[in-house]
Parts: structure tokens; sequence; C-alpha cells
């Protein structure tokens, strides 16, 4: 069973947000549920989340509005969407803009929590990282995004460990140390 640290859940619905939070109590250590984007955004600022459970239309907009916000945030949180009268056009930007699976409304919380686990046992899609940065800079310094990208996703999956984080990435221990020596 796939477990984070901090879920965030964007849902205007009190009521539904209370069915999520007891269906994903066991997943995550901490879950904060805010009903606004307005909230979602003060929240990625003072304790950025590991997951998002993020519902598409919000009193104070659509979510991928949103997705910019999300992106900024590192490591790169996963993000499930959930909608009862999304559209195609909006599921598509929300897939380009990072969101990692759809799930319809009515919600099915089996199959919430398969797509839970399916979302989190994937790695990170570093696609977005390269397109924001593509034209934004040097060559050189891209492959250095793409490196620390890879190095803080690992380091948030193995919790801090170095050891681990080498293990992901397939690299020494030494040499994971000398590129988190070269960041300072």
């Amino acid at each position: 069973m796939e477990r984070v640290r901090h879920l965030l859940l964007v849902e205007d619905s009190a009521s539904l947000a209370r069915v999520l939070e007891d269906a994903l109590r066991s997943r995550a250590e901490r879950i904060t549920h805010v009903p606004t984007l307005a909230g979602a955004r003060q929240v990625l600022r003072d304790a950025p989340p590991d997951a998002v459970i993020l519902d598409v239309s919000l009193p104070d907009g659509t979510s991928d509005t949103l997705l910019e916000d999300l992106r900024a945030v590192e490591p790169l949180p996963h993000v499930i969407a959930i909608s009862g009268s999304a559209t195609a056009e909006q599921a598509f930007r929300l897939a380009a803009g990072g969101v990692r699976a759809f799930v319809p409304k009515p919600l099915d919380l089996a199959r919430l929590e398969a797509v839970w686990s399916e979302t989190l046992s994937r790695p990170p899609d570093l696609v977005l990282a390269l397109r924001a940065s593509t034209g934004q800079v040097p060559l050189h310094d891209l492959e250095s995004v793409v490196r620390d990208t890879l190095v803080d996703e690992a380091l948030a999956k193995s919790e801090g460990s170095v050891r681990g984080a080498a293990k992901l990435l397939r690299i020494s221990r030494q040499l994971l140390q000398h590129i988190l020596n070269a960041r300072k």
C-alpha cells in the first residue's frame, strides 16, 4: 500500500471531502482539506504536499489554473483529478499539465484506491520539467535540471536516505554525495 506524508485534498463538497478523508486516512500521515483554489495555493506555499486529490470544478475556478503552482512544488507531487463534469478538453489539459490520473464522479472508492496505488507506484514524469526548461535555459543547464529533479525525487522517495536514493538512481552512494556536495 502506497503511503504519503502529506495529502492535499482540494474538494468543495464537505461531505465528499469527509468520505475521501476517511477512505485515504491509511494512505497519508496528514491530510489537509481545502475547498478552493486559493486555499490550495496557500497550502502549496506553506506546506507542500506529496500528493494531491484535485476536484476539477471549484467555486473560484477550474483546477487547470492550479497546474503551474503544482509544477513549482519540489519534489513534484502526485496529482489525481476528480470530477463529475470535466470535458474531454479539460481532462486533456490536466493530463498535459501533470495530472497523473483522472477519476470520474460519482466516485467509486475501490477505483480510487486502485488509481492511488498505481499512480504512486509510477516514477515521476520528467517531461514537464523538460518542457518548462526548453528554450528557457542552455542545454548544459537543462541537464542540471534533469539531474536535480531525479536526485530530489529519489531523496523524497527514500525519505532523505542517501543510500536509498543512490540505489533508486542506480549510482554509487559516493557519486550521489558528490552531486549533493556540488549543489552547496
